[in-house]
């Protein structure tokens, strides 16, 4: 069989180097690579069909699949999970001392659709009681358009998140990425011992936070109908690799002193399995998601979770 040629657009970490420098490889697929940062990716994925496999936003793949015009099919391969309670910025001149602060307040966020604040909305309503619709909801740009959610209060808001904390114009900011004002100022996080947080929180629940899928395009999957199957299965070997070289102390292959210790902390608190893939293992956790979803009106209908993914690899893991 002759091989065939597909992009394959992702963020390059330990997960997915041995496919990118050819320590593991995919049956009957010579992929070019295209590595960069989530929200070009997204984007163009989104926008413009513009890859064959594309990491992707679960947030804008339950929004597009739940009203039917996702151009992709994800697979259970979760190239990016993190946890949250880290990501809650605020302006501790505004009298925020805990979650139940934040309702009524204004909130910046990179997107409304983005997976983390998707998340954090959920666990401020379910697991601190807040009221997500009372927040003036204000986002940067959306990646796709989205609906205006009913019952919630969101708006562009017309400059960089980030600007609008440090400047005073939100009350607060939910994002991925560290404000450059954080500890300078009066910027500072909502939890400062987040950690502990979020141990806590995985303790109540047993989820990792699921940001990303990998996911092939709907055309090329029809075309190639063995495909998700090997591409699950190279992404997996890829994971397990990169586990392997966590364990790896005689030279550290990560720049960090104490690697061992929270290798051992994280398999103790996670169970044997830091970062799981496969759907049945997360089955309870997408289901999570839909259900936020569903509550922020970002979904426009109830779906199953496994409508997000290929049916071939839905027994995979």
């Amino acid at each position: 069989m002759a091989k065939i040629t597909l992009t394959l657009a992702c963020v390059a970490s330990d997960r997915t180097r041995p496919l990118m420098d050819g320590r593991v490889r995919v049956p009957g697929v010579d992929l070019v690579f295209l590595p960069g940062e989530p929200e070009d990716i997204f984007r163009r994925a989104l926008r413009d069909k513009a890859f064959d496999i594309s990491e992707l936003s679960m947030g804008s793949h339950i929004v597009t699949t739940a009203r039917g015009d996702s151009p992709y099919i994800g697979l259970p391969i979760f190239l990016s999970r993190a946890f949250r309670h880290s990501a809650v910025y605020i302006r501790n001149d505004r009298g925020i001392n805990s979650a139940a602060d934040l309702a009524g307040r204004s909130i910046a966020l990179p997107e409304f659709q983005q997976t983390a604040a998707l998340w954090v909305r959920g666990f401020l309503r379910e697991q601190y009681g807040v009221d997500t619709t009372s927040i003036r909801w204000r986002s940067g740009g959306e990646r796709v358009a989205i609906a205006p959610p009913p019952g919630h209060d969101l708006a562009p808001l017309g400059m960089d998140p980030m600007a609008a904390l440090e400047t005073g114009a939100v009350d607060a900011l939910i994002g991925p990425r560290i404000p450059a004002s954080l500890g300078q100022g009066v910027v500072t996080r909502l939890w400062p011992d987040y950690a502990a947080e979020e141990k806590a929180w995985h303790k109540a629940t047993g989820f990792f936070p699921i940001m990303h899928c990998l996911a092939l395009r709907r055309d090329i999957a029809a075309a190639h109908p063995w495909l998700a199957v090997e591409l699950y299965r190279a992404f997996a070997k890829a994971r397990e690799m990169s586990l392997a070289e966590l364990r790896l102390v005689n030279v550290l292959r990560v720049s960090m002193p104490w690697l061992a210790s929270a290798f051992e902390e994280q398999m103790a608190i996670m169970g044997g399995d830091p970062w799981p893939y496969g759907f049945a293992r997360n089955r309870d956790e997408v289901a999570a998601m839909i259900r936020f979803a569903l509550a922020d009106g970002l979904a426009a209908r109830d779906i199953s979770p496994e409508e997000l993914f290929h049916p071939s690899v839905l027994t995979e893991g």
